[in-house]
């Protein structure tokens, strides 16, 4: 049985990850969306997720309950090991990552491609206002993050962001089926 690929969907903050998967999911709904265990308050918004205390979320990670996890922006985001299950099965997964947790990403999953969104500096601007969960400070500090490098030697399809996310979605959905999604 062929192997589901590992899709990291990346960008900085505030640049529309959360929205081109659901849209992305909606259309190709034989993917699999990633739910994220996140050391978060439900009333903050955004993905669905998980929500756990640090205790709890260090507890889960010495027990195996991740297949990759990682610290970004003062919380703790781990992606559940039963990910491996739906990529056995021969599953494409839609998971939203950090950038930084990308290194790794390559040597848990046998197909993996990273799907990059971008988007320009006052668009993140104003998408992080709306959003109302961070201080002008914390979206200054994520800014500063938007351009990033990712690590060598992945394969990424970068996909810009700035247009209604219908046009977005729609190019997603023809920049990744040559990965066979």
């Amino acid at each position: 049985m062929t192997k589901g690929t590992f899709i990291a969907v990346v960008g900085p903050s505030g640049v529309g990850k959360d929205s081109v998967m659901a849209g992305l999911h909606d259309a190709l709904p034989c993917t699999h969306l990633v739910r994220r265990v996140i050391t978060r308050s439900l009333g903050l918004g955004g993905e669905v997720f998980d929500p756990v205390t640090v205790p709890e979320f260090e507890v889960m990670a010495a027990n195996g309950a991740f297949a990759l996890y990682w610290q970004a922006h003062g919380l703790h985001y781990g992606i559940p090991v039963t990910v491996k299950y739906q990529l056995n099965k021969g599953t494409d997964c839609l998971a939203n990552l950090s950038r930084a947790a990308l290194a790794e990403v390559g040597r848990l999953f046998p197909k993996v491609t990273v799907l990059n969104i971008t988007a320009a500096p006052e668009t993140l601007a104003r998408r992080l206002a709306l959003r109302g969960r961070e201080s002008e400070a914390d979206i200054a500090r994520r800014l500063a993050q938007a351009e990033k490098p990712l690590p060598a030697g992945l394969d990424v399809i970068n996909l810009s962001n700035d247009g209604p996310l219908h046009d977005t979605v729609a190019r997603a959905i023809a920049l990744l089926q040559p990965v066979g999604v």
